[in-house]
């Protein structure tokens, strides 16, 4: 074990660390809409299905590589003697790299609505939608302009994350999350009690209570399959850095089952917030996802109930918080790597790796709607297409780079290194794993086949599973 390398000051440091990489935008803006779509509580069901038997040990596996190789991403892979599967680091680094340089920009544009509901909530309620189009550079007149809002706002936020960064391990990223989990387990009771207090809030209530199987499909279990992936954070390479920063001391299940669980609780009363909310003020015909919702939508809702400007405020915290411990994760991982590959200073690299991802990051919103930028896809419904280049950036790290990394992690540890191996780390210090013929079934079969059914029918179908 290298003495030198950075670790974990404490244990619930890197719980909340690794909940914070966890719990995202996708939690509070994604998951409601899809819960609605798939029949409220059975959504759920096979939500929480999925991440038990599926998205836990995919988390345990790449904790137990990061921890066993106590290396960055791609180097962890040649220190456990099979450098030949280091492709998978570089997918991971690769992947996070695009993510971050977009997930910057949309942070940027969640602080900009914290500004917006605290100075002129007023403004936002005349017209959601100019308002958020005037952000990403497209006047109420069809005119479009250079959106220097969003990238002021993106600039605030990437600063944030590399002061973080740049304070290191247990001094940045562990001290933050102690003080914005926290932050943000409070902000998202405050939100539960005021959605479900609302005057008509039962219907919606009942709704993510009940079990519509009829809006069960195929689709729906690849949503739910697709959700628990992405809202773990497989396949981006926080995981393994993450898990590089642990003692051999630390119960790896024990911690995977804490970081899924609060995953899994912040995205179940999002649900459980937004929908009744939703109910109680627009009506459930206007249920939705994504960040037109989350940006748009919203706005109706907030306007509608008593002392809306605060809880909007409250709202785009929780979304701030979320997206800071996200980010935070993703550049990370990103630098660690560059550091320790390329032995370079943590600080210079930190703010060369936030400037250009924050350069890039530039292009992702002026394609929104300022600027005709296009980028090129194929899928086999519509062959080669040139979709706006922030979908396209979007449908790379979505549609094959996650579900890729994913991948490679599954069959190197289920075929390469062996889930012996694994076993024998998560074992170290006298831990018991009970479920470990289980979990050798799990990642040696029945997970690489969950993963390769993402990838294709992305692929094939033309859709988005997460």
């Amino acid at each position: 074990m290298d003495n030198s390398r950075a670790q974990w000051g404490s244990k619930l440091g890197f719980i909340l660390a690794a909940a914070g990489s966890a719990i995202g935008l996708g939690n509070i803006w994604k998951f409601p809409g899809r819960a609605f779509e798939g029949g409220g509580g059975t959504y759920v069901l096979i939500y929480l299905c999925m991440v038990i038997f599926l998205g836990a040990p995919l988390m345990l596996t790449e904790l137990s590589i990061g921890r066993a190789s106590q290396a960055n991403v791609v180097g962890a892979f040649r220190n456990l003697e099979h450098k030949g599967w280091s492709w998978v680091g570089w997918v991971g680094v690769i992947g996070a790299f695009i993510i971050t340089c977009y997930y910057s920009h949309v942070g940027g544009w969640v602080l900009r609505y914290v500004y917006g509901y605290a100075v002129e909530a007023p403004t936002i309620y005349a017209d959601p939608l100019g308002y958020f189009y005037a952000t990403l550079g497209l006047g109420a007149d069809g005119n479009t302009f250079f959106p220097w809002v969003a990238i002021l706002f993106a600039a605030l936020f990437m600063v944030c994350n590399a002061v973080v960064i740049i304070r290191g391990v247990e001094g940045g990223i562990e001290r933050f999350n102690k003080i914005g989990m926290p932050a943000l387990f409070v902000i998202l009771i405050v939100l539960l009690v005021r959605s479900v207090t609302l005057p008509g809030a039962e219907d919606g209530l009942k709704y993510m209570l009940s079990f519509d199987w009829d809006k069960v499909s195929f689709n729906t279990v690849l949503s739910a399959l697709g959700q628990s992936f992405y809202s773990l954070s497989i396949g981006m390479a926080i995981l393994i850095t993450y898990g590089s920063y642990l003692p051999k001391a630390e119960n790896l299940p024990k911690n995977t089952a804490l970081i899924c669980a609060m995953d899994t609780i912040v995205a179940i009363i999002a649900g459980f917030i937004i929908i009744p909310a939703v109910f109680a003020t627009l009506g459930p015909d206007q249920v939705g996802k994504g960040g037109g919702f989350a940006f748009v939508s919203l706005a109706g809702v907030f306007e509608s109930m008593p002392g809306g400007r605060l809880f909007g405020v409250l709202f785009y915290l929780l979304l701030l918080f979320a997206a800071l411990t996200s980010c935070i994760s993703l550049i990370e991982s990103i630098v660690a790597f560059l550091t320790e590959h390329f032995s370079w200073g943590r600080k210079a690299t930190t703010i060369w790796v936030c400037f250009v991802m924050f350069l890039i990051g530039c292009l992702y919103t002026c394609s929104q709607a300022a600027y005709p930028l296009k980028g090129i896809w194929y899928d086999a419904v519509n062959g080669v297409t040139f979709p706006a280049l922030c979908d396209a950036m979007e449908f790379l790290t979505d549609r094959l780079m996650i579900p890729f990394c994913a991948l490679g992690c599954c069959l190197f540890a289920g075929w390469v290194w062996k889930p012996e191996s694994a076993i024998a780390e998560i074992e170290q210090h006298g831990v018991r794993f009970g479920l470990k013929k289980v979990y050798s079934v799990l990642v040696k079969f029945v997970a690489p086949v969950a993963i390769l059914a993402i990838l294709v029918l992305s692929l094939v179908t033309g859709t988005t599973l997460s």
